[in-house]
Formats: C-alpha cells, structure tokens, sequence
C-alpha cells in the first residue's frame, strides 16, 4: 500500500485523481444521451477487461471462455428482474446469486484445468463457455432463447446519469481493489508464476493455489460486470455467451497494456469510441459501412507501434527516458567534479 501513496507514484495519482474527477462531472455539464450510454459501456467493459488482465497480464493465464461469468452475472439480474420484483433487496440478491455461482464456477474449473498447460485450459474454458451457451439457447422457458427477453429495473438505474455514476464508481473500486491486490505479496507471486512457473514451484510455493484464487477473482469480478451490463441494457440474450465477448476484452488487454490494469480502461475506452465512431461514419461514405474491416487496419497498426500496448509503450518509454537523464545528469556531475579536481591541482 506505501507503495501506491508513495512520493514515487504521487504525480501518476494525481493524474487519476483528476481523470476521476473529469469523468464524474462530465453528466453534469454534457447531459447528452448518446454519451452516457457510450461512457457507461466503457466503463462495464473496463471492468470486464481488468478481471481478464488479472489472468492474462499478471498471471499468464489464456482464456478463451472468460465471457461464461460475464453472462452468468447478466443473466441472474434479468432472470431476478423477470421472474421476482424490481426490488433493491433482489437486485442485491441477484448480486449474490451471481458472486456464489461465478466462485463456485471458477474454483471449480480452476480445480480441473489449471494444472494443464495454458493452450489446454484455453480450450477447455472455451468448450465450457459453448456449454452454457448452448445450455441458454435450449433453456427457453428460463433465458427465453436467443431471442432474449427485456426485464424492468429499479427506478434508480432508469436515470442514465445515476447509472452512470454506478458504473464510474464501481470501476474506480475494481481498480483499486485489483491495484492492491496485484502489489500485495499474493500479486508478486502471481507475476513470478508468469515469468517462470518452475522457479516457482522451487521456491516452494503451491503453484496451483495460487492460480486458482486470481481464476477465482476474476470470475467473480466479471459477473459483476455482466450484471451492469445488462441493467445498462434492460435486455439480455445469449449473446453475452458468445466468444466475441472475451475477444473484446483481449483487444482492450493488448492495446492497453497487458499488465497495467489502467491499460484495460484506456483499451476499453479506445475500443468501444472506435466502434461508435466508424459506425457513425457509414452514414458519411459507404466505406466506412465496412467498418470491421477498418477497425481491424487500427488494431494491426496499434499494435505494430506500441507493441505493449498504450500504457506498457508509455511507460518504458518514460522509463528509458528517466534512465538517459539521469545518466546525463551523473556524466555532468563526473565532469565537474573532474574540473574542479583539476583546478585544485593548478
């Protein structure tokens, strides 16, 4: 925790701080509709983003099926919302339905495939998230197929600015929990396991436990985070099921930064503005009607100049920065102390 409130880091704090505090009163001073919605989803996917760069940038953990407990935490509020009253107390409970089955879930194949080698768990969670949704496309009269079903909401989420104010402070909190987690003894560890997992299992420490307890933390955080997103929507299919969820969430690790946590939102943000913006710009010139293809061209070429992405690019850029200074600054120093050797002699 000194580490985070350190003098070190007190500048890149300070910078969050603001950032915070321009996204908070941004409903107050451009109420428009368009934009809410747009922030509010660039927030749910922040969150979503940061539970898979848990695994992916600081445990070295592939998934391909991390979308199953995002559409476990959708599908809990809709079916609580559908099925009981639009209550505080059921969205609450349907919270801890969703926390209770997302744990479980991801203890439970945290237990069965993570001593298998990345490429297999990769696969395996893929097969498992094509279970379940395959499980919500046959369960009609629970999920309502893929056709999906819309569901009422307390009167609070139905204020796009209170919504979006949930969303805001529920990624600063997902932030600072994962920020203290990945700098507390259990996030070095993590770190170690993904730069060499043998070493590890050396020193003497239970790989496995490990691992099943970031697998675990991030499951529950992306439920939460299919939670919001489908009171953000007030509709749910099972589409929150599919593949291209847990893509997205890739593309925003890797072009963010992979490792960073605050990579995640800035990928999220640039991912989910790109796909908004070209898809405004179909009704300019039908080029842009293949706007897949364009978001491709950017994604190739994010990747090309920043190939630690954004933030990881950022940063060692910074550092190599910091390190030529101060080695100018030490030569100066060399020197003068040279002259004034030399001037003593005289």
């Amino acid at each position: 925790m000194n580490k985070i409130f350190s003098a070190k880091g007190s500048k890149y704090n300070l910078f969050l701080i603001l950032i915070s505090f321009c996204l908070i009163i941004i409903p107050f001073v451009h109420d428009s509709r368009t934009t809410l919605v747009l922030m509010t989803n660039v927030f749910v996917f922040a969150i979503f983003a940061m539970s898979y760069d848990l695994l992916l940038g600081y445990t070295g953990i592939v998934s391909f099926g991390h979308t199953m407990f995002f559409g476990i935490g959708s599908y809990s509020i809709a079916i609580f919302m559908r099925k009981l009253d639009e209550t505080y107390f059921n969205v609450g409970l349907a919270i801890l339905v969703t926390v209770v089955l997302c744990a479980l879930l991801s203890l439970l194949i945290g237990i069965l495939t993570l001593r298998l080698k990345s490429h297999f768990f990769a696969m395996l969670t893929l097969a498992i998230a094509g279970l379940l949704l395959v499980l919500a496309e046959k369960w009609r009269s629970l999920t309502m197929g893929g056709e999906g079903f819309t569901f009422p909401i307390p009167d609070l989420f139905k204020d796009r600015v209170s919504l979006y104010l949930i969303a805001l402070i529920c990624m600063i909190l997902t932030y600072l929990f994962l920020r203290r987690f990945t700098d507390s003894p259990m996030g070095k560890v993590l770190v170690a396991i993904r730069e060499n997992e043998r070493r590890v299992e050396s020193l003497g420490y239970q790989v496995i436990h490990y691992k099943i307890i970031a697998n675990v933390i991030a499951g529950v955080i992306a439920g939460l985070s299919g939670v919001l997103y489908a009171i953000s929507l007030r509709f749910v299919n099972t589409a929150v099921f599919s593949i291209e969820v847990t893509l997205d969430a890739l593309m925003m690790t890797i072009i963010g930064g992979v490792g960073t946590l605050i990579g995640a939102i800035v990928g999220s943000g640039l991912i989910e503005l790109a796909q908004h913006s070209l898809k405004d710009l179909a009704k300019v010139h039908w080029i842009f009607e293949r706007w897949l293809i364009l978001f491709g061209i950017i994604y190739i070429l994010v990747v090309m100049f920043f190939p630690k992405g954004i933030v990881g690019t950022t940063r060692q850029w910074w550092a190599r920065r910091k390190i030529k200074k101060q080695t100018m600054d030490s030569s100066a120093n060399d020197v003068s102390k040279q002259e004034a050797s030399l001037e003593m002699k005289k």
